[in-house]
């Protein structure tokens, strides 16, 4: 049988073949291996405090966190959020503001004036995202344009817009001549309250009607607030709308139509599901999708006080067709033609 013999000069070759493989893999073992020995990033921490309960709230929650999912952002991954909700309890937010401050997030969501005031004295080095009123006037910036400070995010205080809520229920209700107001803390209010009070009044004015206002800072009491406002012979109510309200929608609009009120509502969260005659209202989704933006911003270096806060440009009308025949109303065409939207 014949015996095969190897040519030395193919070993030779086989082997330098293999050496020179060895040699080009070994680099890239050595950086996976270094890759992975390197500890990973943590996710960072965004605090969520609000005023409110999560089941009547949670929507704001959802809209933040599907504004940093368009921006990239995998929670749990990229970030994980630690939620405090006060149940309504304004007594309960500086402790949890505290909690938060201690877990050293790297920015904190704050959803209303009450939760951004608290979250300032609990972190004020940390930066904070507000979605709330009369960002100046309060004292948390130094302009809209350039905040200062470590307060940013998207303001609601528009004095036309707030004008607005006169005109339009008289529009809606032509004979109407006296008008409940239901405000947050009417004895002692803020600035941004302030200025809507005094732009109501410009409005009223203006409309020749009269205004009575009554102030509920806690859920218990709303309808004492009510029943007062009731025994001074108002014919519609307008509910200046706060994370309070807005949560206590549907129990306001059930006081309103047993008084057969016309209500205005001032949040789009306060008109369909309520049984609010008319809502006029920028949307709410958008100030919460427009806050994952600066939370982005801020997570990539940027400081509170360069980001420019801003305000809502575009207000949606909706009249609810369904609440003003259980009123027995009948709403003038013009103010139909109007409308962004009508619900029959």
């Amino acid at each position: 049988m014949a015996k095969w013999r190897t040519d030395p000069d193919a070993r030779r070759c086989s082997t330098r073949r293999a050496f020179l493989a060895a040699a080009a893999v070994w680099p890239a073992l050595a950086w996976i291996k270094a890759v992975l020995a390197q500890p990973k990033q943590k996710p960072a921490i965004v605090g969520w405090l609000s005023l409110n309960s999560r089941k009547s709230d949670a929507y704001r929650l959802v809209d933040l966190k599907e504004g940093l999912a368009e921006l990239g952002y995998r929670d749990g991954q990229q970030f994980v959020i630690e939620e405090r909700w006060a149940e309504s309890r304004k007594e309960r937010l500086q402790s949890l503001a505290d909690e938060l401050a201690a877990k050293k997030p790297a920015v904190i969501v704050a959803d209303a004036l009450e939760a951004t005031v608290a979250a300032v004295k609990a972190a004020p080095a940390t930066p904070i995202v507000a979605v709330t009123g009369d960002f100046v006037g309060l004292g948390f910036a130094k302009s809209l344009a350039r905040p200062g400070g470590m307060v940013t995010g998207i303001s609601n205080v528009i004095d036309q817009y707030r004008e607005k809520f006169v005109e339009l229920l008289v529009a809606a209700v032509p004979s109407v001549r006296r008008i409940g107001v239901l405000v947050r803390d009417a004895t002692a209010p803020s600035p941004n309250l302030a200025r809507s009070i005094e732009a109501l009044r410009r409005s009223a004015a203006q409309h020749k009607v009269e205004l009575r206002f009554e102030g509920a800072d806690t859920v218990e009491e709303i309808e004492p607030a009510l029943s007062r406002l009731d025994k001074q012979g108002v014919q519609a109510l307008i509910v200046i709308s706060t994370a309070l309200f807005t949560a206590e929608a549907a129990r306001i609009a059930k006081v309103a139509l047993a008084h057969r009120w016309p209500l205005v509502g001032t949040s789009v969260y306060m008109r369909t599901e309520s049984g609010s005659l008319l809502s006029y209202s920028y949307d709410p989704k958008w100030g919460f999708r427009r806050a994952a933006h600066y939370v982005d911003r801020i997570l990539k270096g940027a400081k509170p006080g360069d980001l420019p806060i801003e305000q809502p440009t575009k207000f949606e009308l909706v009249v609810n067709l369904k609440t003003a025949k259980v009123l027995g109303l009948t709403i003038p065409q013009p103010l139909l033609m109007r409308a962004d939207r009508v619900i029959e």
